[in-house]
């Protein structure tokens, strides 16, 4: 049966939390936007997963200054503070009662628009600003046996077309991969950029370990994500040679080991890809030394 790198622990207190909607609190069945709101219509506005950890949000700045750098990209002003959000962000956990195995989605769209219709100068309201936050434990099964992986034939667009620096709303190309790779039997997508080379997962970050050194793509084809460039400075720091840049689908096949980064579920090994085992079929060393490492990094931050 196909498992995901998102596959959380079930938690009955999900069942009653209460979700931020621009300044008010609302239980999640009433939780509404208008169906006129941009994000909804359009896809237009940007967002963040964010981990709740001993009562602090890890690597909070990090992801902030994604958030604020996507929307001055798209000219999209939020309308608040760093410091709005920080508040929002913590008045909405303590809201629920909440203190740590907590995952939080922020998002933020243009706003409302007066008509259906691509243009910006139809919204008519300020940003909408939506904070949803969830009891969210992920199965540790899913790390135990890792997962598998189907490249898809949808590829990654360059910058110029979608910029994957862009944490945006616009997911219909990674959407459609994963479903790809779900009716191939596999549990996620591996993506590949306009040249056929190795870019990312549908929703994760994607490494390869080949004769000790650790490998991923360069940026301009794939998310910055949080974990990926923690990943990245963690080996660095710890004497572990580290490359980012081009590498096809044949240094795949033949690498000792693989695994997937992401805030929600940190390191996920792959043990699989495209029907070939990738190293022993199992999580590797290196991706074990890794994730410790990961921890403690999570750990420190939250101190």
């Amino acid at each position: 049966m196909a498992k995901g790198t998102h596959e959380a622990l079930p938690d009955e207190r999900n069942k009653d939390v209460q979700i931020y909607i621009n300044g008010e609190f609302f239980h999640r069945d009433e939780a509404k936007i208008s169906v006129f709101d941009s994000g909804y219509l359009v896809g237009d506005g940007v967002w963040e997963g964010i981990r709740l950890h001993e009562g602090k949000f890890a690597f909070l700045d990090q992801h902030l200054d994604r958030l604020f750098q996507g929307a001055k990209t798209i000219d999209l002003d939020i309308g608040k503070s760093r410091e709005d959000l920080i508040k929002d962000l913590y008045k909405t956990v303590e809201r629920n009662g909440m203190h740590t195995n907590v995952h939080v989605r922020l998002m933020v769209t243009r706003g409302n628009k007066k008509t259906p219709a691509q243009d910006p100068r139809l919204t008519i309201t300020p940003p909408n600003i939506v904070i949803i936050a969830e009891h969210k434990l992920a199965n540790p099964k899913v790390t135990q046996t890792g997962i598998s992986l189907f490249t898809s034939t949808v590829r990654r667009p360059p910058p110029q077309t979608l910029d994957a620096k862009l944490n945006c709303h616009s997911k219909l190309h990674e959407v459609i991969a994963l479903i790809q790779a779900l009716k191939a039997g596999a549990d996620e997508a591996l993506m590949l950029d306009v040249n056929g080379n190795v870019a990312t997962c549908n929703a994760t970050n994607f490494f390869i370990v080949a004769k000790g050194q650790v490998i991923t793509s360069g940026p301009q084809h794939c998310l910055n994500g949080i974990t990926r460039g923690l990943v990245i400075e963690l080996c660095k720091a710890n004497d572990i040679p580290v490359r980012e840049g081009d590498f096809s689908l044949t240094d795949v096949y033949g690498a000792d080991e693989a695994f997937v980064t992401g805030t929600f579920g940190s390191l996920t090994p792959v043990t699989s890809i495209d029907g070939r085992k990738i190293g022993t079929g199992q999580a590797g060393e290196m991706t074990g030394q890794l994730t410790k490492l990961y921890k403690s990094a999570v750990a420190e931050v939250t101190t």
